[in-house]
């Protein structure tokens, strides 16, 4: 369990903490009342799922001893409106290394089991298909 300790700033602006003192500060965008000067809450929830996924194609790499390091995501956040919402997180994720179709697999996988994609609403992920693209790679 982690608690996350938040605070309102005032002008759509709040700061929140983590316990090992990390800090971060958002804003609201500027298509809702704010100044875009910082992420916004959704955000950080495109940036939670881009983080996620590499995270855990990390730990499947980190076991099997894959070469990823220097991986790279881009994640695009298209908001719906009535009601206001994420409406789709289109997610590419550029894999460095010499990987085989069976490790490939096995690093989508994880990047599809990822605690954040398994929180998100199921008509945002039917409506996001993660990219997965492999330079390294013949025939990707």
């Amino acid at each position: 369990m982690v608690t996350i300790e938040g605070r309102y700033e005032g002008d759509l602006r709040c700061t929140l903490r983590h316990p090992s003192g990390s800090q971060l500060d958002t804003d609201a965008p500027k298509d809702n009342e704010g100044r875009g000067e910082a992420f916004s809450p959704t955000d950080l929830v495109a940036t939670a799922f881009a983080s996620c996924a590499m995270t855990i194609m990390g730990i499947v790499a980190r076991r099997e001893g894959l070469p990823i390091e220097g991986m790279t995501a881009r994640v695009v956040k298209k908001m719906s409106t009535d009601p206001r919402r994420i409406g789709q997180l289109a997610l590419e994720i550029v894999v460095p290394g010499q990987l085989d179709a069976v490790q490939r697999q096995r690093l989508e996988n994880a990047a599809h089991a990822c605690p954040v994609a398994k929180s998100l609403h199921p008509d945002i992920l039917a409506q996001s298909p993660v990219r997965f693209v492999y330079p390294d790679c013949e025939g990707s």
